[in-house]
């Protein structure tokens, strides 16, 4: 009867044992989701063929913490409530903290795409050669512009508002980005606060599985303007 209570007591151990590592597991879990790394399913074809409807992407949330910026050529994912969204509210306080814990799903607020330009560019499309210019400096997008699509079928001159970003879709035939909220407040700049992270990995499907790299074309544009930099 002893033996049989000692084992009792050591199963009951055991089990409280694995309990608090199982839980201990998921507040891990948790605040990685809630400040490191999130996952992010790409709802549409608007980043073709960079990305396919229904690619889970991790998003690096620390990517921009401690006084870092949003780079142009990088992939961001953001809310675009106030930009893409002027007239949406914001979320209750609640809603919000579930959402950035990853309890709760993001939503059909939130978007990804490719910055082109940062606060203080201007960007014009197109010259004569067919290709936007960033502070005059024509950007070879053949890297990710999908297959048979032109930089924009919408010319636009525009100057980047400081502290926002000017972002576009690499499947422009396809995409609804900063271009199509040019008379809306903002002029479809994002707000950097806005931004939720980088996208850095695709993860899934595991046959599609990369890195999202800035792509060599933006180094030309570096020092021309945007965050201060010198023209």
């Amino acid at each position: 009867m002893g033996e049989d209570g000692n084992g009792g007591d050591g199963g009951r151990r055991w089990s409280r044992d694995l309990l608090w590592i199982g839980a201990v597991c998921v507040v891990v879990l948790l605040l990685v989701n809630a400040f490191a790394v999130r996952p992010f399913a790409v709802p549409s074809g608007s980043m073709e063929g960079t990305l396919e409807p229904g690619d889970r992407v991790l998003v690096n949330q620390l990517a921009y913490a401690f006084g870092g910026h949003p780079q142009r050529g990088d992939v961001v994912v953001f809310d675009g409530i106030g930009s893409f969204l002027p007239y949406r509210d914001e979320p209750s306080g609640v809603k919000r903290l579930l959402t950035e814990a990853g309890l709760a799903p993001a939503g059909d607020t939130v978007y990804v795409k490719r910055v082109i330009g940062l606060g203080g560019d201007r960007i014009t499309c197109c010259g004569t050669d067919g290709r936007l210019r960033v502070n005059g400096v024509p950007l070879d997008e053949s890297a990710y512009l999908f297959p048979g699509d032109a930089p924009s079928a919408v010319p636009f001159d525009i100057v980047v508002p400081d502290g926002r970003l000017w972002v576009m879709g690499d499947h422009r035939s396809a995409s609804r980005d900063s271009r199509d909220h040019l008379g809306e407040p903002g002029g479809g700049a994002v707000p950097e606060d806005k931004v939720i992270g980088r996208a850095d990995w695709v993860m899934f499907p595991l046959g599609r599985a990369t890195s999202l790299d800035r792509p060599a074309a933006f180094a030309a544009i570096e020092g021309t303007g945007g965050h201060g930099e010198q023209r």
